[in-house]
């Protein structure tokens, strides 16, 4: 699998609503840090974060909106589009997540981002 087949799964995994589906991405001792916040690592932690991304974002489809890679060093870049459970207010927010992978494209560490003032808002009054 190449690492642009695997950057459209895990899409396809964000988009199932099937938090086991996108945490099999991550490598057992794998871990995400959202915009500089406290690092989410491990299986049972990665399955909370994703769970409650889907519980608020019901139906949420992610897209790749580019890729930048650089040996075992990825840049996806993603739009995040959905209909937040709460408020009921479309949301499209990009970001992207810079990944280490290991040889079986297993991420090692993501660094995630996105701009969350705009994403409040968006939950708030809707894009």
């Amino acid at each position: 699998m190449s690492v642009e087949q695997m950057a459209q799964d895990y899409a396809k995994a964000w988009s199932s609503g099937d938090p086991k589906a996108v945490a099999a991405f991550y490598r057992n001792d794998g871990g995400i840090t959202i915009n500089r916040g406290d690092p989410i690592e491990g299986p049972e932690a990665l399955m909370g974060m994703i769970s409650g991304f889907f519980a608020e974002f019901p139906g949420m489809n992610l897209k790749v909106e580019h890729l930048r890679v650089a040996g075992n060093h990825v840049m996806f870049g993603w739009l995040l589009e959905g209909t937040h459970a709460e408020t009921g207010n479309e949301v499209s927010v990009p970001g992207w997540e810079e990944w280490d992978l290991d040889t079986d494209l297993k991420v090692k560490k993501s660094l995630g981002w996105y701009d969350a003032d705009e994403y409040e808002r968006q939950v708030r009054e809707g894009v």
